[in-house]
């Protein structure tokens, strides 16, 4: 099982036990954060489950692995015979984590719980 996670303002492709770094996101080493922002989920030979925008109750699992800083940018400004040149450098911040889980069910349990609250609905109108 795979899924298409939205992190960052990026998009990223993850699966069971997959070791990838995101920026920053709160947590320590160990601690578990939950991902609701999945675009798709898919599997081996099954159609793809694919959000609009996200898939209503999905989400994944992260287990944070460290907090690191990315490798340094140099930011070079310079203007020819003008006496102007700046140098500045950057290391983003960047969380390293592992994909425990990959969550599909809830979407299931949530549309039961809303076809439930359809059919009360309807017999409370019904018996107005």
């Amino acid at each position: 099982m795979y899924a298409v996670i939205r992190s960052g303002g990026k998009q990223y492709r993850v699966a069971k036990d997959d070791v990838l770094e995101l920026e920053r996101l709160d947590g320590e080493a160990g601690d578990k954060i939950k991902l609701d922002e999945v675009l798709m989920i898919g599997e081996a030979g099954k159609s793809p489950t694919i959000g609009d925008p996200l898939v209503s109750g999905a989400s994944v699992t992260l287990e944070v692995l460290d907090q690191v800083r990315g490798d340094k940018i140099d930011v070079i400004k310079f203007k020819r015979r003008k006496n102007y040149h700046r140098q500045l450098g950057h290391k983003q911040q960047l969380t390293k984590v592992k994909i425990s889980a990959i969550s599909k069910s809830a979407s299931k349990a949530k549309a039961a719980d809303k076809t439930s609250a359809e059919t009360s609905s309807d017999a409370q109108a019904d018996k107005e």
